[in-house]
């Protein structure tokens, strides 16, 4: 039998996956033992990024460049974000936590002002930039763009609620719908995508961790989940004949 790092890893590998998998016959064990352990690790592991990239360096080496030499000159200014995060720590504190309304309202103000200059940057102003018609193109190119222009107008006209949509107006927003339907239906599809090939990912590893040099991994606690979930099958439908 080989025993060392890599197949443990691989073994618990097969363990998470096939706990997530098992949520496909119900809400159980595995499952749900699988989804904490997921929450928690992730959650820990940004909270270290979080901290060793960002607070780390861009804070605390700023207000004590004499203990953390990260190549920063010490910034008075920086107390405010160091106040503001432990306004947001003393949310944990009944009686200070009201302090933490002030760091929540500067992230939200501040989110918001970015959001907004982005938002005109690349929902708007990229937007009105890739529906102009190049006529240098090729016929094709021409064609397309055209095409791309009818269909953010008609999207427009679809939600100008102003007037009734009705005649025109109607028609034009009734093909608004379908370059709408189209768009969408492309997104689902390439989400749809995306997720296959990631479950096509999973199959792979977990039929590589079905070999020898993994001590047969996947097979041994696929049976092993089997016969546990079939056991506590066995068991709740007993116990449900008994109390009634």
């Amino acid at each position: 039998m080989i025993l060392n790092f890599e197949v443990i890893g691989a073994w618990l590998v097969v363990l998470m996956t096939l706990s997530i998998f098992s949520y496909l016959y119900g809400d159980n064990f595995f499952y749900k033992s699988a989804e904490h352990i997921f929450v928690g690790v992730s959650a820990g592991y940004i909270f270290a990024i979080t901290f060793w990239d960002q607070i780390y360096p861009n804070l605390l080496g700023r207000l004590f460049p004499s203990f953390i030499d990260v190549g920063y000159d010490f910034d008075i200014s920086y107390i405010i974000p160091l106040i503001l995060g432990i306004f947001m720590i003393l949310r944990l504190v009944p009686s200070l936590s009201w302090l933490a309304r002030i760091s929540i309202a500067y992230i939200v103000g501040m989110a918001a002002g970015l959001k907004f200059y982005v938002f005109i940057n690349s929902n708007i102003l990229f937007q009105i930039k890739s529906s102009a018609i190049d006529f240098s193109l090729s016929y094709f190119e021409i064609l397309n763009q055209f095409i791309i222009l009818i269909g953010v107008i008609c999207g427009l006209i679809y939600f100008f609620f102003s007037k009734e949509h009705k005649g025109t107006i109607g028609k034009i927003s009734k093909l608004g719908v379908y370059f709408l339907m189209i768009k969408f239906g492309a997104s689902f599809g390439f989400a749809v995508m995306g997720r296959i090939s990631l479950l096509i990912g999973r199959f792979d590893e977990l039929i590589e961790y079905s070999s020898v040099d993994y001590n047969y991994a996947t097979p041994i606690i696929f049976i092993i989940m089997v016969i546990t979930l079939g056991y506590w099958s066995f068991r709740d439908k007993n116990k449900v004949l008994d109390d009634n």
